[in-house]
């Protein structure tokens, strides 16, 4: 694990991986490459797909928005499994953007953007294209920082109902739905040799009664993390931290 950035060699993110050992790193990543960074020949770089498969390469030459390597090796992670899916409900302001980004270095598979009944921000139309795309885009920078060969999915719709949740809860091989009065901890609970586990993050006011009846008739357990209140743009994170350990992804 890195726990700085600058220590490895940077990773950009590429449709396909390339098929002979030349290759042209051009566009968003190459002008990043290039001009952000400010590679040089020699220098070394992770190209990756973001669907498990990965490519060291060495700069040969910098040109005005791209860089030129030589691939040296390739390499492929399987997927996780199990799998860690979060509802997270959508946040006001930047909270939102900030646990996805933690979540993301974390390890997190997929997140879900949650339409909870106290959510002060609304995703609808238009504006919901636009939040579920910063999310997107956040998860991948994030990603990229921390090395991932895995581009973790954020949620198709704009936004999850609580319906829909309910749904992806009951077809889970665990799930947990955070909660301040639970008795139950999430260090303690059962967790499946494979499948998906989908965990809640309620948003800053908390998850409501008839949320946690719906989530609860649909199998989730309710837990907590220990005594204190955490925000929704870390209450995830940690979540995930402990499952990480518990899964032996740690």
């Amino acid at each position: 694990m890195t726990y700085g950035a600058g220590v490895s060699a940077p990773l950009f993110l590429v449709d396909a991986l390339p098929s002979t050992p030349s290759y042209t790193l051009d566009g968003p990543e190459g002008h990043h490459a290039a001009t952000v960074q400010r590679l040089r020949a020699g220098e070394r770089l992770i190209l990756a797909d973001g669907r498990g498969g990965s490519a060291t390469a060495e700069v040969v030459a910098v040109g005005k928005g791209s860089v030129e390597v030589t691939v040296t090796g390739r390499s492929h992670v399987p997927a996780a499994d199990p799998r860690l899916v979060v509802a997270q409900g959508i946040a006001k302001g930047d909270r939102g953007e900030l646990a996805v980004q933690a979540m993301t270095e974390i390890g997190v598979d997929e997140i879900l953007p949650w339409a909870a009944s106290r959510s002060v921000a609304q995703w609808r139309g238009e504006r919901g294209d636009r939040s579920r795309e910063r999310w997107a885009a956040t998860a991948r920078e994030a990603a990229k920082q921390a090395r991932r060969p895995w581009l973790p999915a954020v949620g198709g719709d704009p936004d999850c109902s609580t319906k829909q949740v309910a749904a992806r809860l009951a077809g889970a091989a665990a799930a947990f739905v955070l909660h301040e009065e639970a008795t139950s901890r999430l260090a303690a609970a059962e967790l499946p040799p494979g499948g998906e586990v989908v965990l809640v993050v309620g948003p800053e006011g908390g998850i409501s009664d008839a949320e946690l009846a719906a989530f609860e008739e649909a199998g989730a357990v309710a837990v907590r993390l220990g005594h204190e209140v955490l925000r929704t743009s870390t209450a995830g994170v940690a979540a995930l931290a402990v499952l990480s350990a518990r899964l032996d992804r740690w």
